[in-house]
């Protein structure tokens, strides 16, 4: 690749990714709220990705209604300034919301919200950012329930990308009563699926899945149930792929892309 084009030096941008899962039914298998993005959108159209997106300068208010494990917990497990590990959480819980109508808050503490449809125009004005978070936390005395999230693994967008994202990806089991939807114009479908499933999909060429998404999938297909994951200690290292060109091809180089390579589709094909 390249080391002279403007793409070099762009910098990435803080975002946040929740994967939210749930048990499955009758078999001993995780499933995950997966979204198809709209075809054409700069980043990632077409592909299929969790819930998620950049952090929002309104993410880092001071004034949000929180609760669980402080902005200090969340700053060593994400390897970060507590400033930015609040912001990461805000923008983890925000995007979920505006993406599949999951409410990762509640009245107190030890509660949670179940029924989000009386938010739905709030909703809509998250996503338009006409409304923050905190503002909306407030609006309606509910507080943020970090508890409700788990740090999961950390990547960053290769250099050489038009777009790049420092990504902290987290995952979150679906609140009981709570139901995740596609009402969210940044989604063509939406599914649930068993991650063995997903891969499958992907394999066949069904689907095209962007390194962290398969990473993410890979590691969740080796957990039986919710509970197991939640018990499960990540240690969370920063992923950087480096982008290289074969055969006139370009290839993600990671830890362990031979097996992503030796799957399916991969969106750098015809690059």
């Amino acid at each position: 690749m390249s080391s002279n084009s403007a793409a070099d030096h762009v910098p990435p941008r803080d975002a946040s990714t929740v994967i939210l899962i749930r048990d499955g039914g009758t078999r001993s298998e995780i499933e995950v709220f997966l979204l198809e993005r709209v075809g054409g959108m700069a980043f990632a159209g077409g592909m299929t990705v969790f819930p998620g997106g950049g952090v929002d300068p309104s993410d880092a208010a001071a004034d949000v209604g929180w609760a669980g494990p402080p902005p200090s917990w969340w700053a060593e497990r994400l390897g970060t300034d507590e400033g930015k590990a609040q912001a990461l959480v805000c923008a983890a819980a925000r995007e979920t919301f505006e993406e599949c109508g999951v409410l990762l808050a509640g009245s107190a503490p030890d509660s949670i919200v179940v029924d989000t449809a009386p938010f739905a125009a709030e909703r809509g004005r998250l996503e338009r950012r006409e409304l923050s978070f905190a503002e909306f936390l407030t609006a309606h005395d509910l507080v943020l329930r970090s508890d409700l999230l788990r740090p999961w693994s950390h990547w960053i967008t290769p250099v050489g990308e038009a777009r790049r994202y420092d990504t902290r990806f987290f995952v979150a089991v679906l609140p009981e009563g709570q139901k995740a939807d596609g009402e969210t114009s940044e989604a063509a479908s939406v599914s649930w699926r068993s991650t063995g499933d997903a891969l499958a999909d992907w394999r066949k060429g069904n689907t095209i899945l962007l390194p962290p998404t398969w990473s993410q999938l890979d590691a969740l297909s080796r957990f039986d149930t919710v509970a197991d994951v939640a018990d499960h200690e990540r240690d969370i290292t920063p992923i950087l792929p480096i982008l290289t060109r074969e055969d006139g091809a370009v290839r993600v180089v990671f830890d362990g892309d031979d097996a992503y390579y030796a799957g399916a589709r991969h969106p750098w094909a015809d690059r």
